[in-house]
């Protein structure tokens, strides 16, 4: 991540708009540290196991909607239990733990990562990338840790309340 990039979240967390600002700018971070065509961000209920899309780039195909049950595979151990990030290189490595892989196909994206956010031992969400087959190389995915202080300053952010920064917490 370059000073730029950073100087550009850093000012988007600072505008109105949030959290959506922080999740675009977030988006425009994680495209220039590891690349991405189709990004997501999601909570994560640990307690119920559900999770909730509060961010797509590509809206008509994965809208921002209410919540859905964990993804109980070997992805949700990885991710959730062992909170390590989760990669698949492959539309067959995709298809063995997301059940609408041929719509990700679809889009030109048969590599993924999923970036587990912890907070205090939870994992809160995750930033989900995926581009072409490949794409997320050993490199890409060592420089996507970046991505979790950010994410979790955005994941924060929206829990003290949408638009009413005034609540949100300084630790």
């Amino acid at each position: 991540m370059t000073t730029t990039d950073y100087t550009a979240f850093v000012a988007a967390l600072a505008g109105e708009g949030q959290p959506m600002a922080a999740y675009a700018a977030l988006e425009a971070l994680t495209q220039a540290l590891v690349g991405v065509k189709l990004f997501t961000i999601m909570t994560s209920d640990t307690t119920t196991r559900v999770a909730e899309r509060v961010y797509s780039n590509m809206p008509e195909q994965y809208p921002v909607s209410g919540t859905k049950p964990y993804n109980e595979t070997h992805w949700s151990d990885i991710t959730l239990t062992q909170q390590k990030t989760f990669v698949a290189n492959t539309i067959e490595e995709i298809a063995a733990v997301f059940g609408d892989y041929e719509l990700i196909d679809s889009l030109g994206c048969q590599s993924v990562i999923n970036v587990p956010i912890v907070v205090g031992g939870t994992v809160i969400g995750t930033i989900n990338c995926l581009h072409e087959a490949g794409f997320y190389t050993p490199e890409r995915v060592a420089a996507a840790a970046a991505l979790k202080l950010p994410g979790a300053v955005c994941m924060l952010l929206a829990a003290g309340g949408n638009d009413d920064t005034e609540n949100v917490a300084v630790v």
